[in-house]
């Protein structure tokens, strides 16, 4: 059995009675070393562009960016965010394949780095804009590439996709693209998939999408300014399953950086990362309120649930499987001393999908007792359906330096209440 003790020195059990539960807590060292155990791993000249999606809370970001990583973002808030928390427009990069005019306009006007094209039809709008605007803008085009990407728990390419331009038109699209006077494509961007935790498999994806944009470039003419190799970086949340060696990720990722950055010594390299960054950094905690056996089988029921941690119920897996939970230290609480048990994990929603995690061996536990997922820095609370019940956000904490900082308010009935009009009807 895993307990969850403190966060830099502060009592998680603490935190829990200052903050409430349910309660997000991010360490502040995790993420900082995070960003220094990955640049030091990538050769260079590779960057580190953190996917925002992942944790977009502007005081997490605030800290990535202080530590060297840039930004990644989908959406025109999570534009605002990284130009609130610290990224440069020239360290900005904006992709999804369904941006409108706005989204646009705004990426031209705040001269973000580049746009990630996703589309021919995307392509005219950003030259439409462009030139509106009496400026050039910098395109990545997204390529769905022919092959698909080794070691993914989720793939991005091979197959038809609403993501990005199929190889095979981009290859035969060099009179399309040499039209273009303010949409400008100097470089590509490829993502072939997700929660790789093989650095052999990253190695090689890296390899054939950084061959793959030479293919383009000479058949299309394009400049490579620079070149997106994706990501997909993954963290180990299950049973059997080792984090990424980060040592053999070097090793392989040196030769195959080092001559592509000798026939291209000006090409910017990017690597996306969000849930590396983030995952391992985050707990999510909640308080038991009722325990109940049931047929044999023994229930915590807990305030928290998968309306702020649907990740919980799976990632990249049709199997069901549990991520890490623990028992908070010290909550003063259940003393545990009752016989070790297989507990479902649930939370209060009307739902029996509303399990964060199945037979997870805890000792006695009692009403009151605190719980902790862990490795939950990732796709948490903007990655679930947080109005389920109205029951809306929980609050996130930041330690940093040894200080609990509060980066987020817990949603409360007049926020929930404050956006609806209400028309009264009687009968």
């Amino acid at each position: 059995m895993e307990s969850f003790e403190a966060v830099q020195g502060i009592r998680a059990a603490d935190l829990a009675d200052h903050y409430g539960t349910p309660l997000y807590v991010y360490d502040g060292e995790l993420l900082a070393g995070a960003v220094r155990s990955l640049a030091e791993a990538l050769p260079r000249p590779m960057e580190i562009f953190y996917s925002l999606k992942a944790n977009p809370n502007s005081s997490v970001c605030s800290l990535l960016f202080a530590h060297g990583a840039h930004a990644e973002v989908s959406s025109l808030v999570e534009l605002r965010t990284a130009r609130t928390a610290g990224a440069r427009p020239e360290n900005i990069i904006f992709l999804g394949p369904g941006k409108n005019a706005e989204d646009i306009r705004a990426c031209v006007q705040g001269r973000v780095y580049a746009i990630v094209c996703e589309s021919w039809e995307e392509l005219e709008l950003i030259e439409a804009t462009a030139r509106q605007a009496g400026l050039r803008q910098r395109v990545l085009l997204r390529i769905n590439p022919s092959f698909g990407g080794a070691g993914s728990r989720l793939a991005m390419g091979g197959k038809p996709r609403q993501f990005g331009i199929d190889e095979e038109q981009v290859l035969a699209g060099k009179d399309r693209l040499s039209a273009l006077t303010h949409a400008v494509p100097l470089g590509v961007h490829v993502y072939l998939g997700t929660r790789i935790l093989d650095a052999a498999a990253i190695v090689e994806n890296t390899a054939q999408v950084l061959a793959l944009a030479e293919r383009i470039a000479a058949a299309t003419g394009i400049e490579l300014e620079a070149v997106d190799v994706g990501g997909g970086l993954g963290v180990a949340y299950f049973e059997n399953e080792q984090d990424l060696d980060l040592d053999a990720l070097r090793a392989g990722l040196t030769p195959v950086v080092g001559d592509f950055a000798r026939r291209h010594p000006r090409t910017r390299l990017l690597l996306e990362s969000g849930r590396f960054l983030t995952a391992r950094a985050g707990a999510y905690l909640v308080r038991v309120q009722y325990v109940k056996e049931s047929r044999d089988t023994w229930f915590a029921v807990t305030d928290g649930g998968t309306h702020h941690h649907m990740a919980a119920v799976g990632v990249g897996s049709y199997a069901r499987r549990n991520f890490p939970v623990a028992a908070v230290a010290g909550d003063g609480a259940g003393d545990g001393a009752g016989p070790e048990r297989r507990w479902h994990i649930t939370g209060p929603l009307c739902t029996p999908e509303d399990t964060l995690a199945r037979g997870v061996p805890l000792p006695g536990l009692a009403p009151g007792d605190v719980l902790a997922v862990l490795r939950s820095g990732a796709y948490g609370p903007t990655a679930s359906p947080g109005l389920f019940l109205s029951h809306g956000f929980p609050a996130e904490v930041l330690v940093h330096e040894g200080r609990p900082l509060l980066v987020r308010d817990r949603d409360t009935a007049d926020d929930l209440l404050r956006k609806q009009r209400h028309h009264q009807f009687v009968q």
